[in-house]
């Protein structure tokens, strides 16, 4: 029986292969990250559609860097105020991507930022009220050249 040994160039580009099939996960695997991502990152605590609006182009050349802007229906005082958002990138290697915490002082509960997107995927963003509430938004996006490769090698 013949041994056959792979050179570390062989090697690489098999797992480069194999990686990206987890990487740019079909819809099924991206949203079983999701609900991962989101089981850690808030237990069993009800998570309801609405008053989450994310912004972001429905087509992106470049997923090296996409601006974003999520915004939340609240009026930003009393128990009607937004103590953080949180956004996800299912698709990425590390789906949940940014927290931003708000205070009675913020006045708007709007963030405008730029992420880093690898590949075709909705992008969610969860906001948690004062009140212990959580409500989500959601915005899908195509990128041509996807980002966050670099965290394979």
């Amino acid at each position: 029986m013949t041994e056959r040994v792979l050179s570390r160039r062989q090697v690489l580009k098999r797992s480069v292969v194999l990686s990206m099939g987890t990487l740019l996960l079909p819809g099924h695997a991206a949203a079983d990250q999701l609900q991962r991502a989101l089981k850690r990152a808030f237990g069993d605590t009800p998570i309801q559609p609405g008053r989450v609006t994310l912004a972001l182009p429905a087509l992106a050349e470049n997923g090296n860097s996409v601006r974003l802007t999520v915004r939340v229906d609240s009026i930003m005082r009393g128990d009607d105020r937004v103590a953080f958002v949180q956004l996800f990138s299912p698709a990425n290697p590390l789906p949940d991507i940014a927290r931003f915490d708000f205070s009675a002082a913020s006045g708007l509960a709007e963030v405008e930022t730029r992420i880093r997107i690898a590949g075709e995927q909705d992008i969610v963003a969860v906001a948690g009220m004062v009140d212990g509430s959580l409500w989500s938004g959601s915005a899908h996006i195509v990128v041509t050249e996807a980002a966050c490769l670099d965290a394979l090698i």
